[in-house]
C-alpha cells in the first residue's frame, strides 16, 4: 500500500513538473501579478502604519486637551465651593450680631452678596461654555481627520481583501482549468510529433516559414522536395538553396525527435537524463548519415555543405547539453546544424548574395550594351568618313572638269562666236572652282575610324 501511495505521489510530482515546464510562461505572468499585488499590499501597509502613527499623535493631542478641559472644570468647581463656603461664613458672622441692629444691613448685605455671587456664577458659566466651545472648535478638525482616517482604513482593507481574493481566484483557475488543458494539449502535441509523417510535415511548414521570413522566393531561389536516387536508395532533401555562381546548399529537416519526446514524458530525472543522452546520440548519427559521400554525390553540382534544420531551439540545446562537441563534429563533416534563427541569418546572407549577383549581371549587361553602342558609333563614323572622302573626291573631279572646260573647251567655243557662226547675245558663263572642303572628324573615337577609312581608300587609289 505504501509503495503504491509513494508511486502515485511521485507520478503526481512528475506530472506537475511536466505541466510546470509547459506553463512556465503563464506562471511567470501570474507570478508578476502576484508580486504586483504583494507590492501594492506592502505599500498599503506602509500607508496604514503612517496613518496609525498620525492617529496616535492626534489621540495624544485630544487627551491633552481633554485633561486641560477637566482641569478648567475642576478650577470652576473649586471657586464655586469657595464662594459657597464664604457665604456660609458670612451668614454665621452676621447671625452673631444684633438681630435688630444688623438685621437690615445683614439682609442687604446678603442680597448684595447673592447678586454678586449670581453674577460671578453667570460669568463663570459663560466662561466655561466659551472654553468648551473653543475646545470643541479646536478638536473638530481632529475628529474629522480621524473619521476620514477610519474610512480610508476601511477602503484599504477592502482593497487588500479584494486583491487577495482576485489572486486566489486566478490561481484556482490556473490549477483547475489551465493546467489540465495545458496537460491535454501537451499530450496531443507529443502524440502528433510521434508520428513520422506529422513530424515531417511540421518540420516542412517550419522550414517554409523560415524561408519566407528570409525573403527567399520559391520560384527563383530554392526548390522543395527534390528527390535524388543513389545506389543506397532514394534520398530526398527538404530544400535545395541555389547559390550565386551555380553552387547550391542542401537543407535537411528530418531531424529525429523520438528520444526527446521520451525525455519529456519521463517520470524521473534518471529516465529523463537517459533519454536526452539518446537524443544527442540520434542527432549525431543523423549528422553522420548526412556527411556520407554518397549523400553529397547525388547532387550535381556537389553542394558546399548540408544544413541540418532543427525546427526548435530547445531540441538542439538539449542535445548540446549532453554532447558539447556536437557542433565541432558536424562542422568537420560539412554539416551545419541550424535552428530557425540561424537558418534565417544564413538565408538572409544567400539572399544578399543573389542581390549582388543581380547587380553584377545588370552591370555586365550595361557593359555589353555600351560596347555594342560604341561599335555601332565607330561603324557610323566609318560611313561618315567615307562620305566625306567621296565628297572631297567629287569636289576634286568638279574642279578638274572646270579647269578642262575653261582651258580647253570654252576657248574653242568662243572662237565660233568670233567667227560669227553662232548668233545670240548669250555668253558662256565662267565656272568658278569649288574651294570648300569637307570637315574632318576630330573626336578621338571617330578620328581613328576616319584614318582607317582614308588608309583603305588610299590603298584602293594606289591599286
Amino acid at each position: 500500500m505504501d509503495a503504491t501511495w509513494i508511486g502515485a505521489v511521485f507520478g503526481f510530482i512528475a506530472g506537475a513538473l511536466v505541466s510546470w515546464l509547459w506553463s512556465s510562461a503563464r506562471a511567470r505572468e501570474l507570478a508578476v501579478r502576484g508580486t504586483e499585488s504583494e507590492q501594492r499590499a506592502v505599500a498599503l501597509g506602509a500607508e496604514l502604519i503612517d496613518l496609525r502613527a498620525r492617529q496616535s499623535a492626534l489621540a495624544e493631542d485630544n487627551a491633552r486637551l481633554a485633561e486641560r478641559l477637566a482641569a478648567e472644570q475642576r478650577q470652576g468647581a473649586e471657586k464655586l465651593a469657595l464662594l459657597e463656603q464664604a457665604r456660609e461664613q458670612l451668614g454665621d458672622t452676621f447671625k452673631a450680631l444684633s438681630a435688630d441692629a444688623l438685621k437690615a444691613s445683614s439682609e442687604s448685605f446678603l442680597r448684595l452678596a447673592q447678586e454678586n455671587l449670581g453674577r460671578f456664577q453667570q460669568g463663570a458659566t459663560a466662561e466655561l461654555v466659551a472654553r468648551e466651545q473653543a475646545i470643541e472648535k479646536l478638536t473638530q478638525p481632529i475628529r474629522e481627520r480621524l473619521e476620514k482616517f477610519d474610512g480610508k482604513l476601511d477602503a484599504i482593507e477592502k482593497a487588500r481583501i479584494g486583491a487577495y481574493q482576485a489572486l486566489d481566484t486566478q490561481l484556482k483557475a490556473l490549477v483547475d482549468t489551465h493546467l489540465p488543458q495545458l496537460h491535454r494539449e501537451t499530450a496531443d502535441l507529443v502524440k502528433a510529433l510521434r508520428q513520422p509523417q506529422a513530424r515531417g510535415r511540421w518540420g516542412e511548414v517550419q522550414l517554409r516559414r523560415v524561408v519566407e521570413l528570409a525573403g527567399m522566393l520559391e520560384h527563383c531561389d530554392f526548390e522543395e522536395q527534390v528527390s535524388r536516387t543513389t545506389d543506397t536508395g532514394r534520398q530526398r532533401p527538404d530544400l535545395i538553396v541555389k547559390l550565386p555562381g551555380g553552387r547550391q546548399v542542401v537543407v535537411d529537416a528530418k531531424v529525429p525527435l523520438d528520444a526527446y519526446l521520451i525525455a519529456i514524458e519521463a517520470q524521473d530525472e534518471a529516465g529523463r537524463q537517459k533519454a536526452l543522452i539518446g537524443h544527442a546520440r540520434q542527432l549525431k548519427d543523423h549528422i553522420g548519415q548526412l556527411a556520407k559521400k554518397s549523400y553529397f554525390d547525388q547532387f550535381d553540382p556537389t553542394p558546399e555543405f548540408v544544413v541540418l534544420f532543427v525546427p526548435g531551439e530547445a531540441f538542439f540545446s538539449a542535445a548540446l547539453m549532453q554532447d558539447p562537441m556536437l557542433i565541432e563534429y558536424a562542422a568537420e563533416n560539412r554539416v551545419i546544424p541550424a535552428s530557425p534563427t540561424t537558418l534565417i541569418a544564413l538565408l538572409k546572407a544567400v539572399s544578399y548574395g543573389w542581390r549582388q549577383e543581380a547587380i553584377a549581371e545588370s552591370a555586365r549587361e550595361v557593359a555589353a550594351l555600351g560596347k555594342e553602342l560604341y561599335d555601332r558609333i565607330a561603324t557610323l563614323a566609318k560611313h561618315w568618313t567615307r562620305v566625306g572622302e567621296r565628297l572631297d573626291g567629287a569636289v576634286d573631279a568638279y574642279n578638274q572638269s572646270v579647269g578642262t572646260l575653261e582651258s580647253r573647251v570654252l576657248p574653242a567655243a568662243r572662237r565660233f562666236r568670233d567667227l560669227k557662226t553662232v548668233g545670240g547675245d548669250r555668253d558662256i558663263e565662267t565656272l568658278a572652282p569649288l574651294t570648300q572642303e569637307t570637315r574632318d572628324l576630330t573626336a578621338p573615337e571617330l578620328r581613328g575610324a576616319g584614318d582607317e577609312v582614308r588608309a583603305v581608300l588610299q590603298e584602293r587609289v594606289d591599286d
